[in-house]
């Protein structure tokens, strides 16, 4: 028992910062849309649309994230500072320069891109300059994602928790002065969010490296020297930018199946997605980074027995944790769904929603654990397996097969929502118990061990 609590500690001790930093970044988000609808219809769908676009450099930055935490992890537990140090700045630099191209995009093509989706002309031109400025600042974006994960890797949770609630308060207050326009702010509406977006994220970006220049935190900058490292990054982020750009795209079709049952049925999905991921995105997102951290450094340590324990022991306390969140979701779906809405039509449906993505925090309670633990071996084949799985056959196909083939109606999208998170946990229960996720990151040590070797000689 005594070894259970020591690592259910440490997963909080971890964890807490975690959770904070998200639920600031969902606060954020929140503010923005709020400040946005003030303006016109039109420029919430702007924004709407061009965060679609949006989702391209958060995915990159995610994905070099991850592959920089699970060599940040493995090195740290190891001991070998230096190469975790050049892991993490050629981490640094290749998101950087896989940012640039999406400045350009932004310059020269941000209103076609908008316009392609269909949009009025109204849309397109406000979409068009908030697309630019976020753009813009994708490199930044890219970097302070990276240099965030970096230091979770190493053990430090804290540092880019007050770095991103910094950049975070920054962003809510230029939002609501320059886009309302007010202090001595110039009214500049949906152009100022777009700058209160881009400002902060390089705040942000900057804090972080500084951050990591300085004498601040464990992890600093090294000149990066050998290729395996960089092959090894990009092993692991691809398949986790696949990941996560799979279950974007997967959100364009099922946007408009949800729309065959009317607007309001596409509302109340997206009301209950926001419940959920402001509830509970910070607990489930919180213990997967907690897994990769933890199951990163034992391993690096060769500790691979303990690895396994602690990966069960986050699971079961996630479990736990989204099991009772989802509980008081399922019950009180209809006052938090009254939050944002009294249509009645639209109530209805979100109440179906939202009890959804109750019942379905058990898988989540089961997947993002696991899925963390299998990225921080180095493992992110797995995880993208199981998304796209769920995403395609589940959510798209036996979603449409309910609903309109076999005329169970919109319990039908109900019932494939909870099947395509079932199949993620599925997934990732098989890759866990079968996989040879172990035998992954000690491949990918051995590796860095012989680069070092190489070079001392």
């Amino acid at each position: 028992m005594s070894r259970l609590l020591s690592v259910w500690r440490r997963a909080a001790s971890l964890g807490w910062p975690v959770a904070v930093q998200q639920t600031l970044n969902t606060l954020m988000r929140t503010v923005d849309l709020v400040v946005t609808g003030l303006f016109s219809p039109a420029a919430v769908a702007a924004v709407g649309l061009a965060d679609l676009y949006a989702q391209i450099p958060l995915r990159v930055g995610l994905a070099l994230g991850t592959g920089s935490i699970a060599l940040s992890s493995q090195d740290t537990g190891r001991g070998a500072d230096l190469t975790r140090d050049r892991s993490i700045t050629q981490a640094l630099l290749i998101g950087a320069l896989c940012g640039l191209p999406l400045v350009a995009v932004g310059l020269l093509f941000s209103g076609p891109l908008i316009a392609l989706l269909g949009a009025e002309p109204a849309v397109v031109a406000d979409g068009g300059r908030y697309l630019a400025i976020v753009f813009a600042a994708a490199p930044m974006r890219i970097v302070g994602l990276i240099g965030a994960r970096s230091l979770q890797g190493a053990g430090d949770t804290r540092t880019p928790m007050f770095v991103n609630g910094t950049a975070n308060a920054l962003n809510i207050l230029l939002t609501v002065s320059l886009g309302l326009g007010l202090w001595v702010a110039p009214e500049l509406g949906i152009v100022g969010v777009g700058v209160a977006t881009a400002v902060s994220r390089t705040l942000e970006a900057v804090s972080l490296v500084v951050a990591l220049a300085g004498p601040w935190t464990g992890p600093s900058l090294a000149r990066p020297r050998e290729l395996t490292v960089t092959r090894q990054l990009v092993a692991v982020s691809l398949p986790s930018f696949a990941e996560g750009m799979s279950s974007t795209l997967a959100n364009f079709p099922f946007n408009s199946l949800t729309l065959l049952f009317g607007t309001e049925a596409n509302a109340a999905y997206h009301i209950g997605r926001r419940i959920y991921q402001q509830l509970t995105g910070p607990l489930y997102r919180s213990f997967s980074t907690v897994s990769s951290i933890t199951v990163g450094q034992l391993l690096g340590d060769g500790e691979a027995g303990d690895a396994r324990y602690a990966a069960g022991a986050i699971l079961a306390l996630s479990l736990g944790t989204l099991g009772v969140a989802g509980a008081g979701m399922f019950v009180a779906a209809e006052e938090l769904v009254r939050v944002f809405t009294r249509d009645r039509t639209t109530i209805g449906y979100a109440v179906g929603f939202t009890r959804t993505f109750a019942v379905s925090m058990l898988f989540f309670g089961i997947f993002f654990p696991l899925a963390g633990t299998l990225r921080g071996a180095g493992d992110t084949r797995t995880p993208f397996y199981a998304r796209l799985l769920g995403s395609v056959v589940f959510m798209l196909g036996v979603s449409y097969l309910l609903a309109f083939v076999l005329d169970y109606g919109i319990v039908g999208v109900y019932v494939g929502l909870v099947l395509s998170y079932a199949s993620w946990a599925v997934v990732v229960v098989a890759g866990f118990l079968r996989g040879d996720w172990v035998g992954t990151a000690e491949s990918m040590i051995a590796d860095r061990a012989a680069m070092e070797e190489e070079a001392e000689d």
